[in-house]
C-alpha cells in the first residue's frame, strides 16, 4: 500500500476536498493551507485512520506536528500501521 496515496484518500473521505490533493506532495503544509482541516477535520482524519487500520490513537499522541505536511502526517500514519 503506497502511504502517501492513503494519506490523500483520507484526506479527501474526512474533508471532502475540493481541491486537486493528487499534486500534494510530502512538503505541502496541511494545517494553515486547508480550511477544511479544522478541529473537525482533524478527528474526521483520526477517525479515519482508526477504523480503516484497526488500531487506537490516543488523545495525546495528536499535536499540530502530525498534521504540519502531508509527509509528517504520512509518517504518523506509518506508526501507527505497525502498532
Amino acid at each position: 500500500m503506497d502511504m502517501n496515496e492513503f494519506a490523500k484518500d483520507l484526506l479527501q473521505q474526512a474533508l471532502h476536498l475540493e481541491s486537486d490533493i493528487t499534486l500534494f506532495d510530502n512538503s505541502t503544509p496541511l494545517l494553515g493551507n486547508l480550511a477544511e482541516l479544522d478541529s473537525i477535520g482533524v478527528v474526521n482524519v483520526i477517525t479515519l485512520i482508526e477504523e480503516q487500520l484497526g488500531c487506537t490513537i490516543e488523545d495525546d499522541e495528536i499535536n499540530a506536528e502530525v498534521f504540519e505536511t502531508l509527509g509528517s502526517l504520512v509518517c504518523f500514519i506509518q506508526s501507527k500501521q505497525c502498532s
